[in-house]
Formats: C-alpha cells, structure tokens, sequence
C-alpha cells in the first residue's frame, strides 16, 4: 500500500491541552492561511502569525478567505474554526478531537437518555450557580425561577454599577446594528462565550447538542456550559464596555473577553467542570486516559469484548485467527 501523501498530523500526546490552550482569535476582512505550523492572517495592514497548536478557536467573521492548508492545520492541532456572520450570529464548523477516548460522551449519552440522570446533571449545573445553596431537591421549574430571578438580579447590578441604562434582553440576530450598546455588547460576547465553550467540549471529545437544560438545538450542550460564566463573563463586561462609549463596541468587547477569559482561567475550569458532571466522584482523568487508543467491541452480554481479531467459527477460517 503506498503512504497517504503529505506530512502526518501530530501524535495526540504533543498537542496542548484544551484546558492550557488560547482561548480564541477574532478576524476578519482577510486571508487565513498557513506558515510552517502557524495560521496566518493577512490584509492591508500585513500578516500576524497565529500558534494554532496552543489556540482554542478561531473566529472567522465577514470578508474572511481561509485556505485548505490552514484548516488542515486547525484540524490537525484540534483547534476549532468558527465562521459568523455579521458581527457574530452563526456557529459552523469545528475541528479534531484532543482524545481518543470515548469515555465522556458515552457518560454524556447515558445521562441525557436517563430522567434521573438529567435531572442529577442539570441540578449540578446549578449548583455551580448556586453555590452555598442546596438545589438538590428542587425541580426543574423551581431550578430555572431561581436562575431567572439571578440573572435579573446580574442585569440590575451591572446597570447600577455602570449607569448603563438598562431595558432587558432585545437583539436580531440577523441585524447587530439594531439593538441599543448594550445589547450589541451582550451579542458580542456571549458569542466569544459560545466559541470557547463550543472548542473546549469537542476537545474533550463530547456532543455540543447533546444538552441537560437546553434540548433540540445543534449546540444544547454548549448554551449548558457557557451559561455556568455568562454573569461572570459576559454580562460584567458588556456593561462596563457599553459604560465606556468605544468606537467599536464590538471588537472593544471581544477584546475583554478574551482577557477575562485568559485572567479567569474559563478554558480550564469549563474542561474540569464538565468532567465532574458527566463523571461525578471518578476525580479527573489521568493525562494517560484521553491519549489511550482503545478499540473494543459491545457485547450485549460481556459488556465490551476485544476487538481486531475474527470472532467467525474456526471452520470459516480454518482454524486460524484471523484479524479483521
């Protein structure tokens, strides 16, 4: 057989963590191509180099040209490509897995598939939220009053504290200019938000749609997870940007969340945070586990036998074991 052509993607063990990683660079109105090992952005102004080895995501917004070597670099690295539309409305690629293992998303399945299991998962969930309170026995409609009443809380606070006027949550995702500063804000970042927390789950090798409290969209898991930092990030930083009258209150903003992020070690907490809901009590994976290849077969009685060997009768092989 002749050698596939072109040079092997890096063993899993030599890429960074997803926890360790950037969290994510915004372009735009460019060219997004490849240099050795690095992503190259280029327009009028030069070309900046881009360590797509240690990067989250990258956010490719309008006017963005990418070529085929740079996302073979992004898929190779494990890094996340996430094109929007204008000023950030629509999520749609992603790259390569950080693991082989399948540990975390057959805990995921098993758990959005049970009731009990859910609702354990989603109770976690805000518990984190909630932290000196104890949500355990409180149902999922009492669970989003409390969170309602939180967030409203959040919203009153930053306003007070900024003087940003403030007249609830009103945007058009097809339209950024439509809304008032603050909601153009609030647009821009939980955007940034959705891309960390969308590269961070397929780094660890989870379903961004298989969600506990959100359901039925493409990316149920990843509204899940960014909205354990939304008040944290988002919403604080919206506000204070909007209080600031920027020139661009979109790039201003994204700019602030990609340091709270970094300064609040988002990207790590969110890795440690979704192992311990989908995997409570076992502790954090090795750093062997995730580089583990394992392939096994499910037997309905065994659990998982061996696999790469034949399990055909010994006279369709005769008597050799044949592997497959």
């Amino acid at each position: 057989m002749k050698p596939i052509p072109g040079t092997p993607p890096p063993p899993l063990y030599e890429l960074v963590r997803a926890e360790e990683r950037i969290s994510f660079i915004y372009v735009e109105r460019c060219i997004v191509n490849r240099d050795a090992n690095a992503i190259t952005a280029t327009d009028e102004r030069g070309t900046v180099h881009i360590p797509a080895a240690s990067l989250g995501a990258l956010i490719l917004g309008p006017g963005s040209s990418v070529s085929h070597q740079a996302m073979m670099l992004l898929a190779e690295s494990g890094s996340t490509a996430v094109w929007v539309g204008e000023r950030g409305v629509r999520y749609y690629a992603h790259g390569r897995s950080l693991t082989h293992s399948s540990r975390l998303l057959e805990a995921q399945a098993e758990a959005v598939t049970n009731r009990h299991g859910r609702l354990r998962v989603a109770r976690d969930m805000y518990a984190l939220r909630f932290p000196n309170e104890d949500v355990s026995g409180l149902t999922m409609q009492q669970l989003r009053g409390r969170e309602g009443a939180r967030v409203r809380r959040v919203y009153r606070d930053a306003s007070r504290s900024t003087g940003v006027t403030w007249r609830g949550r009103s945007y058009d995702p097809a339209d950024f200019d439509a809304s008032d500063d603050v909601n153009r804000a609030l647009s821009a970042a939980t955007t940034c938000l959705y891309g960390v927390a969308h590269s961070v789950i397929v780094a660890l090798g989870c379903s961004p749609g298989l969600g506990f409290v959100h359901t039925g969209h493409e990316r149920s898991f990843v509204y899940d997870i960014a909205d354990l930092y939304k008040a944290e990030v988002a919403i604080p930083i919206a506000f204070a940007v909007t209080a600031d009258h920027p020139e661009d209150i979109g790039a201003t903003t994204r700019r602030a969340v990609r340091d709270a992020i970094r300064d609040g070690g988002i990207m790590s907490r969110a890795a440690r945070d979704i192992r311990r809901l989908l995997l409570p009590g076992s502790g954090q994976e090795s750093d062997s586990e995730p580089l583990a290849d394992i392939v096994q077969l499910w037997d309905e009685r065994q659990g998982v036998v061996e696999a790469g060997h034949s399990y055909a009768p010994a006279e369709a092989t005769n008597g050799e074991d044949v592997a497959w």
